[in-house]
């Protein structure tokens, strides 16, 4: 079990980002493209292609774990008007961080037998922390509850 992280992330003061997207998810499995291309649309608009394939690898594992693991099976018809997966793109000079908020309390769980390259499930936290600089997650406070998993992505810096 993972313990909630923060570090890494950089700090949430709105008046640092330099721009931010997010986009509601329904509770399918087809979200998954869905995040994939919001993800492709805004970092060509942020100019930011050094990390382009790894921020959209990322954002499938994200998404896809949110829907396999944090969601109850009854989730795909209670949810279709209130989507409970967002994905939440931020962006500041240097730093790029995806979050994927869903509503399950349960901490991230990494498999430690990723030694199986057949294996065609389990090695999502794998990937995210192989392609992102650092990752992590926290639970939400309030109404909201969750909790949000994040990965941050250094950027470089423009010319």
């Amino acid at each position: 079990m993972l313990e909630p992280l923060r570090q890494g992330l950089p700090p949430l003061d709105p008046a640092a980002v330099s721009s931010a997207a997010s986009c509601a998810l329904p509770a399918r499995y087809e979200a998954v493209r869905e995040a994939r291309q919001f993800t492709r649309r805004t970092l060509d608009q942020w100019d930011t292609g050094d990390r382009f394939d790894d921020a959209c690898l990322v954002v499938s594992e994200l998404v896809t774990n949110a829907l396999r693991h944090a969601l109850p099976a009854s989730a795909t018809r209670a949810c279709e008007q209130n989507p409970p997966v967002r994905l939440h793109l931020m962006h500041w000079t240097e730093r790029l961080v995806c979050a994927v908020r869903d509503p399950s309390q349960d901490s991230p769980v990494a498999r430690n037998d990723t030694d199986d390259c057949s294996a065609e499930s389990g090695r999502g936290l794998f990937l995210v922390d192989s392609f992102s600089d650092s990752w992590g997650w926290h639970p939400l406070a309030g109404t909201l509850g969750g909790k949000v998993v994040w990965a941050l992505f250094r950027l470089q810096p423009a010319e």
